[in-house]
């Protein structure tokens, strides 16, 4: 064994006993915060904890466990938890009941041989034909929300022989070269220029400007794939579009011949108040991305799921006189998509929500959020401009980014945890999970009121 290999192989022990053990020493403690510090700084994504938006720049608190809404530092510091990961935890954190199927699930096996039909997959694409709108019926799973939009920009060009996409400005479609193509940010696009070039961006919430776009590309002989939108935009400060806006892109994709894309990674699986937004207009899509609240908390899992005929057009599935086509993986074969483990992980989380009615529990905390919000904004007009929300996707705006990082760091002082959308402070994110207490929700609020003061005597606003 080589000097190297025996160092980490010291180190890798030492770090298992850490996770293994029941309680931390002081000296473990002291040795996790300080090796933790240095090793994101010499060796993962380097700048990652000068850049973040979202708590202090204190790096003192290193988190280490979690449970309901709350997580922990190694100290046993608590904060209460209104990120959410970004809408991870929608069922709670370290929720005992998918954590217990997926445990079951690791004593039998955890990965899937490639070759032998893995049951899990099967009952959980089932599943989701269940509980999403209309004729939605296969599914394709990955590990992440930008890969699972690359399996819908692929399935729409290979079922409507289109090669452009209609994107909108201001959205967020995750961050691989597809992904990032549809995206409405030039600070997230500028860098990698050229990327997917038949791409036209129009205005949110603007169906006649979706209407005009592909209009004009057939015109001249152009032909498109697909359209592609968020029902609500988190991360471009949870836009909301008019009333309408979604059937009428569903008239339009009919109309012209062109895939209709969900993007429900952020606000499916109750996070807006409904099972799944699209929902709120009665509009199917003929593809929908879905992620983040789908790994329950626990392993992570995405996907999409699409209409029939994207896949009998596309020659993917079945085709006509019940032939299979030569090539099945052609949109993708993620080695670890739709594992067991991940499998067992989103059919616990979907038994649990239809159980004790996320959907529900989102929609009405998400109304009391507002409320409180709303008496905010008459208190402090000056410094919370405006909210708005969907469910427990709630957006907090103020006059410029500075005054919101303030807003975020007040908290932080007092042990809430929330952050910027799409890197920037000017709108502040409470996404917290749908099982948050009125308790809680309550000492939020105050903490609120709290912060917007003290910002408003920063500022003199």
């Amino acid at each position: 064994m080589t000097a190297k290999n025996k160092e980490a192989l010291e180190l890798a022990t030492r770090v298992v006993d850490y996770i293994e053990k029941d309680a931390l020493t002081d000296a473990d403690k002291k040795a996790i915060h300080d090796e933790s510090i240095a090793n994101f700084n010499e060796n993962y994504n380097p700048g990652w904890l000068e850049y973040r938006k979202s708590v202090s720049t204190d790096s003192a608190f290193i988190e280490w466990e979690d449970e309901g809404d709350v997580f922990r530092d190694l100290n046993g510091t608590e904060f209460i938890d209104c990120l959410g990961g970004f809408g991870i935890f929608i069922c709670g954190h370290n929720n005992q009941e998918i954590k217990k199927t997926v445990r079951a699930q690791l004593d039998r096996f955890s990965l899937h041989s490639q070759e032998l039909v893995d049951p899990l997959r099967g009952y959980l694409a089932k599943l989701l034909a269940m509980i999403t709108p209309g004729d939605l019926q296969y599914s394709f799973f990955t590990n992440g929300g930008a890969e699972a939009v690359e399996m819908a920009l692929k399935l729409a060009r290979l079922a409507t022989g289109g090669r452009w996409y209609i994107s909108t400005v201001g959205a967020f479609h995750g961050k691989s070269m597809g992904a990032i193509s549809m995206g409405g940010k030039g600070a997230y696009r500028e860098d990698y220029i050229p990327m997917i070039q038949q791409v036209q961006h129009v205005e949110y919430g603007n169906a006649d400007a979706t209407e005009t776009a592909i209009k004009n590309l057939q015109a001249v002989g152009e032909k498109v794939a697909a359209i592609i939108v968020e029902p609500v935009q988190g991360e471009a400060g949870v836009n909301i579009p008019p009333t309408g806006y979604l059937k009428r892109l569903r008239e339009i994709a009919d109309k012209y011949g062109v895939a209709l894309i969900f993007d429900e990674i952020q606000t499916g699986l109750g996070r807006t108040g409904t099972m799944w937004r699209c929902e709120v207009e009665d509009v199917t899509p003929d593809i929908m991305t879905f992620g983040k609240a789908s790994s329950g908390g626990v392993v992570p899992i995405t996907g999409i799921i699409a209409r029939p005929w994207t896949y009998e057009k596309s020659g993917v599935g079945t085709g006509q006189e019940g032939k299979m086509f030569d090539n099945p993986w052609i949109l993708g074969s993620p080695t670890f998509g739709g594992n067991p483990l991940a499998c067992a992980a989103f059919i616990s989380t979907i038994k649990y929500m239809l159980k004790n009615d996320i959907p529900g529990q989102a929609k009405e905390k998400g109304e009391y959020y507002l409320k409180g919000l709303q008496k905010l904004h008459e208190k402090y007009p000056t410094v919370l401009t405006a909210y708005r929300g969907a469910g427990m996707l709630i957006c907090m705006e103020f006059p410029e980014a500075e005054v919101g990082y303030d807003v975020t760091k007040h908290l932080f002082e007092r042990k809430v945890m929330v952050a910027g959308t799409l890197v920037n402070a000017k709108t502040v994110r409470i996404e917290p999970p749908a099982t948050q207490s009125y308790e809680t929700i309550d000492k939020v609020l105050a903490a609120l009121d709290e912060a917007l003061a003290a910002v408003k005597a920063d500022f003199k606003l």
